[in-house]
């Protein structure tokens, strides 16, 4: 039987073993990400040898479909008034603690990373920057916690992977030797951004009008409207790299615009009775979201096999103090400093600031890097790769027990103080279905 077929049996081995368990392990401090992260380990080249080293390609093409489908429907179902309406939270967080994040990333790598260069250390804040919520999936499911808290981490993880994009390509283009060094910063700019975004914008916006208009028409079944969803992510992705851009930037932006014309373009005429309306488009996003977790738990596997495997062996106490650092000081003192002011007691802080775990988004990121072949891009590899393993075990094993202790804080303070900030009322319904990487629901 060839390595392929190995490969392929292990991976549905996993898969269904924890499927059968999935319900049962959903309350414990053993989330889906730590069983197959552990098992890839398990499965790769330094133990049983089951997933090689030359699965690299295979697994690349994987991890990008699964991060091009989380980017559009993360996208697609964050609503304007997440934002505006309760939404100072996840505005402080992404408009001030994102950027203080990358600038402690960077400025703490400095240090103990040495041998790279200062983009290859803005490199790494950038790509250990956006946070992952689904690795710690009871930290914003759990109905002790605030809605107000809940809702603001939930739209900060929907978010902030597409907005550190920009500083990404743009990064890449800043070291020498790598494909995008060779079109120059300015014509990064022009083609993985703005042209990016303006590819984004078309397919996604298009779509969603066609969407809308056959839906009206009565011509699209409910299963044929979620595979669509999947033909736009794909389609918005390649048109991109097609044009040489961004394809995650243009799938992020597609996501917008695909999710606004849902809302905003009536697929029925006026004075429809409810009834006769059909299925509500915040169901449209499911089969990709599904999708894309299950994509990304075996993106974990093959991760914790290829990369986490063969980086364990090459541990130094700079990479472990590095992601230990990344893990607290570069995301707890970022978000202290977007609260200042912000009337959330300290408790509320903390809270937000442990769960900013790392996840599919740096594993991507982190891959790309090492794709260019460029000088640090091991020792890069290696920080992502140990950062993201301790953020699977330290943030899946402390979700359940720091949402019960948090949940029974708020209750209490709630209780003796009127005119708690973390009980502001929040956006009803909309937002993303938070799932587990393994597809079952969180609640």
């Amino acid at each position: 039987m060839s390595g392929g077929a190995w490969t392929v049996l292990a991976v549905a081995g996993v898969t269904a073993a924890y499927a059968l368990g999935s319900r049962r392990l959903a309350s414990t401090p053993v989330s889906s990400a730590l069983v197959f992260t552990g098992c890839g380990v398990l499965l790769g080249p330094v133990a049983l040898g089951v997933i090689g080293l030359d699965e690299a390609g295979p697994i690349t093409a994987l991890l990008e479909a699964a991060l091009t489908l989380v980017l559009f429907t993360d996208a697609m179902t964050v609503r304007r008034r997440d934002l505006t309406r309760g939404g100072f939270l996840p505005r402080r967080l992404l408009g001030i603690g994102l950027l203080l994040s990358i600038a402690a990333g960077w400025l703490l790598a400095w240090p103990l990373l040495p041998g790279l260069t200062v983009w290859e250390l803005a490199l790494v804040g950038v790509v250990l920057a956006p946070t992952d919520a689904a690795l710690g999936k009871t930290a914003i499911s759990d109905p002790r916690v605030p809605p107000l808290v809940r809702q603001g981490l939930n739209v900060e993880s929907g978010l902030n992977d597409g907005m550190v994009l920009p500083f990404f390509v743009v990064l890449l283009a800043a070291v020498p030797g790598t494909s995008y060094a060779a079109e120059g910063v300015a014509g990064t700019f022009w083609r993985s951004l703005l042209l990016s975004t303006v590819l984004g914008l078309l397919v996604g916006g298009v779509a969603g009008r066609l969407l809308q208009a056959a839906r009206a028409r009565g011509w699209v079944t409910r299963e044929w409207r979620h595979v669509y969803v999947l033909a736009v992510a794909a389609a918005s992705y390649e048109l991109a790299v097609v044009a040489d851009g961004s394809g995650f930037i243009a799938a992020w932006v597609a996501g917008f615009a695909f999710g606004h014309a849902l809302r905003n373009v009536p697929a029925t005429p006026p004075g429809t009775p409810a009834a006769a309306r059909g299925e509500d488009p915040d169901t449209t996003p499911e089969l990709a979201e599904d999708l894309g977790g299950l994509l990304a738990s075996v993106g974990l596997l093959l991760f914790g096999a290829v990369l986490l495997g063969p980086a364990l062996e090459h541990l130094t106490w700079q990479i472990v103090l590095y992601a230990l650092l990344s893990l607290t000081v570069v995301r707890l003192l970022p978000v202290a400093l977007s609260l200042l002011g912000s009337g959330l007691r300290a408790p509320t802080v903390l809270y937000v600031g442990w769960f900013g775990p790392r996840g599919l988004a740096s594993v991507v990121l982190g891959l790309l890097v090492a794709e260019e072949h460029v000088a640090g891009t091991e020792l890069i590899g290696r920080v992502v790769a140990v950062t993201v393993a301790f953020s699977v075990l330290l943030h899946g094993a402390s979700a359940p027990a720091l949402a019960g202790a948090y949940g029974a804080w708020y209750r209490r303070a709630a209780a003796s103080h009127e005119g708690l900030q973390e009980s502001g009322e929040v956006p009803a319904g909309g937002g993303r279905r938070r799932r587990g990487h393994h597809g079952d629901p969180a609640s």
